[in-house]
């Protein structure tokens, strides 16, 4: 299997973030909380090559803030929103999002 897609990664993270108290969260506690939501493959769970001590599917995690606005991610679409260092919280249009998705 590939590696998750860092889309597949967003709508993961906002499924953490749904399940967290105020729907809010940092980006340790995505990491943590992450594997539970997603089967990670293979690739997924390979070495980073750019930062040490990371798995691949860790860095996609952090990425989502650095890549926010690019088409599809999380932040650029609205359904996550930056509410302090390093930490996260899913929007009103992210919770609906999700509903109607039938992933909560």
């Amino acid at each position: 299997m590939a590696k998750t897609s860092e889309p597949a990664i967003g709508i993961v993270v906002m499924r953490v973030l749904a399940d967290e108290p105020r729907q809010t969260a940092s980006v340790k506690t995505l990491v943590n909380r992450v594997p539970e939501f997603i089967e990670l493959t293979d690739e997924d769970l390979e070495p980073s090559l750019t930062r040490e001590n990371e798995a691949v599917w860790e860095q996609r995690v952090r990425n989502l803030k650095s890549h926010h606005k690019t088409e599809g991610n999380v932040f650029a679409e609205g359904f996550v929103e930056y509410v302090a260092k390093g930490t996260y919280r899913l929007t009103e249009a992210g919770r609906l999002h999700l509903e109607h998705k039938g992933l909560i």
